[in-house]
């Protein structure tokens, strides 16, 4: 085993990764801390303030429990890091942003063969004498060490931990879930139905519309890019006019001016005419007819991923 200088993970079930290091505000503390308490930081935020969050660029995007990133320099308490498994234009390497440096740890390398993702909402991780350790959000991925007849016992930034068979899976991919058609996407998403949009979300505890589609393509064994205008850019471009043509789980994109500025939302396709998205502060994950709305003189783009 060898701890890249590097190399470190997110030790937290969900980290945020800010703009800069004043972007949080006090009312953000509980987002910050380690243990951090999503749900509790959600409850207390009032709509402005999630719009706040949006409209002043605080939050860029998040991280999971043991995903990977690269620490590029250690200011104070902060960290600047990458996200290398989310492709952004914003840097070569990943996704760039800061995260408070008690929500990391060191990465330790190990070849393990097998991991297991979590395929359900959240699951409880457990320590390997039962006592609970923290609730783990969907898509989260850990290496699997080994099994018995109740649990995966997996690698943890905290050691040796155990999941319980039922909600997770068997993939032998570090980042992707196993390789399933993209109409398995919008299957997987229908289940976060009425979540609520959050800013730079990439959770089950709040998406926005390019986490969407970002980790629900990561569960059917793809890595999207993260933003929006960066997925518009990759995959195969399709005729935005021949709705005929489309498939379930292609990438609609959206933007102003009658879709002549800059990207500015996406959803998949659900098939006859509908779209499953996770649309804005204020509203949660729908299915949306498309005909008779502002999405439908928006349309700028529709891509596919094989």
């Amino acid at each position: 085993m060898t701890i890249s200088k590097n190399l470190w993970c997110c030790a937290v079930p969900v980290a945020t990764v800010w703009t800069s290091t004043s972007s949080p505000r006090e009312i953000d503390r509980l987002a910050i801390e380690n243990p951090v308490y999503l749900i509790k930081w959600l409850e207390v935020l009032s709509y402005k303030e999630r719009l706040d969050l949006c409209t002043t660029n605080r939050i860029q995007t998040q991280l999971l429990y043991g995903e990977e990133v690269i620490v590029d320099e250690i200011v104070d308490d902060w960290a600047k890091i990458i996200a290398i498994h989310q492709p952004s234009k914003k840097d070569r390497r990943g996704y760039p942003g800061w995260v408070p440096i008690r929500q990391l740890k060191k990465r330790r390398h190990e070849n393990y063969q097998k991991h297991v993702i979590v395929t359900v909402d959240k699951v409880q991780l457990w320590s390997e004498d039962g006592a609970p350790l923290m609730v783990l959000p969907f898509n989260t991925i850990l290496p699997l060490q080994h099994e018995c007849s109740q649990f995966y016992h997996v690698d943890t930034p905290h050691g040796t931990a155990c999941l319980n068979k039922k909600g997770v899976a068997i993939t032998r991919s570090s980042t992707v879930g196993n390789p399933t058609p993209m109409e398995q996407a919008v299957v997987k998403g229908t289940a976060f139905l009425d979540l609520p949009y959050l800013w730079g979300g990439m959770s089950s505890y709040g998406y926005d519309c390019s986490g969407f589609t970002y980790n629900m393509a990561k569960a059917s064994g793809r890595i999207l890019p993260r933003d929006a205008g960066d997925q518009k850019n990759a995959g195969q471009p399709i005729d935005p006019e021949r709705q005929d043509e489309w498939r379930i789980g292609d990438l609609l994109f959206f933007a102003d001016n009658f879709g002549k500025d800059p990207v500015r939302h996406v959803g998949f396709y659900f098939g006859e005419g509908k779209m499953i998205h996770s649309p804005q502060t204020g509203k949660t994950v729908e299915i949306i007819t498309l005909a008779n709305t502002q999405f439908e003189v928006e349309l700028c783009g529709v891509n596919r991923y094989q």
